[in-house]
């Protein structure tokens, strides 16, 4: 089949480079030049493990394909994937849906013969019925369907979780659209992958709550740790005990900064809208929005207390900047928020991280960005581990030691024991953790 991707964001490149590795015919198109001339010199704008060679390996086998010019990749196309940005809109934290409209408008206008249009963006309950009403009204000859068909992607295992998701979900009551989606997924569906079947506003709804609930876990266990914190008991421990209740599951239990990222923050604030607009407010959700954000700056009070009180003078080396680890992304990261109050405590800024400094650099004023991990602590004051890359995991704590100025460890990430870290004779404190 023929497919073509709006956007070559994260969403829409990964989406594209994996249903072009199914054997699809794949034009990604993008109105900014310089990505596309990236992507057609062989480089990637984004940093995801397993991505570059899995452009190279599709362009090579003339199944993908980039380009400025939405026209002729929209008119061969057999469905149509919306896959643009949805950023909170400033001033009020409703999704914005412009890019979305330009996006559908712009289709209708050139598309030829039967066409499933289908929404990938993150988008709003009722967006689908907009999309379908500007085409309608631009086009009221063309013969199409509008589907919602929301992503589940992990940054940093985006792949794997587009090729082995847990559910695909496709919101449509066209039953030649279904069949076409079928068609799109048929080396998952073979696989048995649940298809879930659903109307186009549920299907809206379903991502939305998904991210919710597990921002909704992060925030909870963040909660309990601080609550460890003042009683003597092991966050960690309880999340074990926890997490094994088949009810409950293990992930997304693990105690640190709070959330970042392009989904959670920006989608979470969004569904508190929409449900506040529908006179339904998710009172546990605005809980958990407010929760997060006050959690971040937190944590440089946190990095203070463990610096004796004052990083006034003292230099602070931060491993880790990106929101997690495999990636660039520096949306909504926690660092975004310790960094800038920690240097307005007076302390100096020293920080690593293995992908996110290029990023970094447009976030962020006079912090000194290093080539590696040791050379980020040599002279340091204390180590703020912020960002549980694995390279951060096996540091040699006895060249850490030596090289610092002083054996002060925050690890927000809980990556090392209290125990050892303290038999080695370092200043050690993480999160809900006796």
């Amino acid at each position: 089949m023929h497919i073509a991707v709006i956007g070559t964001g994260y969403v829409g490149l990964v989406s594209g480079v994996c249903f072009s590795d199914f054997g699809h015919v794949v034009t990604c198109v993008d109105k900014d030049a310089k990505k596309i001339e990236t992507l057609n010199a062989g480089g990637v704008p984004i940093y995801e493990p397993g991505l570059k060679r899995l452009i190279q390996k599709n362009v090579e086998e003339d199944r993908l394909f980039f380009t400025t010019d939405l026209s002729p990749a929209v008119r061969k196309a057999d469905a149509v994937f919306i896959a643009v940005g949805t950023p909170s809109r400033r001033g009020d934290g409703h999704a914005d849906l412009s890019y979305v409209y330009e996006a559908a408008r712009e289709i209708a206008n050139v598309m030829d013969g039967y066409t499933v249009i289908v929404t990938k963006s993150t988008v709003p309950v009722g967006t689908g019925d907009e999309v379908e009403k500007i085409m309608r009204e631009a086009r009221p000859d063309a013969d199409f369907a509008v589907v919602s068909n929301p992503e589940f992607l992990r940054e940093g295992a985006a792949i794997r979780d587009f090729k082995h998701p847990d559910r695909i979900v496709v919101g449509t009551d066209d039953e030649t659209a279904q069949e076409v989606m079928r068609q799109l997924y048929r080396p998952l569906y073979l696989n048995e992958t649940p298809m879930v079947f659903t109307s186009r506003r549920t299907s809206e709804l379903i991502k939305y709550a998904a991210n919710a609930f597990l921002a909704t876990k992060i925030t909870f266990i963040n909660e309990i740790a601080d609550l460890c914190e003042e009683v003597g008991a092991n966050v960690q421990e309880v999340s074990r005990g926890i997490g094994l209740d088949g009810r409950i599951g293990a992930k997304f239990l693990h105690a640190g900064p709070g959330y970042g990222g392009s989904c959670f923050p920006k989608d979470t604030l969004a569904l508190v809208k929409t449900a506040q607009d529908a006179g339904a407010p998710l009172r546990i959700v605005e809980a958990v929005e407010q929760v997060n954000k006050d959690r971040k700056i937190a944590m440089a009070d946190r990095v203070v207390a463990g610096c004796g009180g004052s990083v006034d003078g003292k230099t602070i080396a931060v491993l880790g900047l990106a929101f997690k680890p495999n990636t660039d992304d520096m949306r909504y990261a926690p660092s975004l928020d310790i960094i800038p109050a920690l240097q307005k405590a007076g302390a100096k800024i020293r920080a690593y991280d293995p992908e996110a400094m290029d990023e970094a650099k447009a976030h962020f004023e006079n912090v000194e960005y290093m080539d590696g991990a040791y050379e980020c602590l040599g002279g340091a004051d204390a180590l703020v581990i912020i960002t549980e890359w694995d390279q951060f995991r096996a540091l040699d704590l006895e060249r850490v030691k030596s090289d610092m100025a002083r054996p002060v460890v925050i690890d927000l990430r809980n990556i090392y024991s209290p125990k050892d870290m303290r038999a080695r004779g370092f200043d050690y404190s993480s999160v809900g953790r006796p």
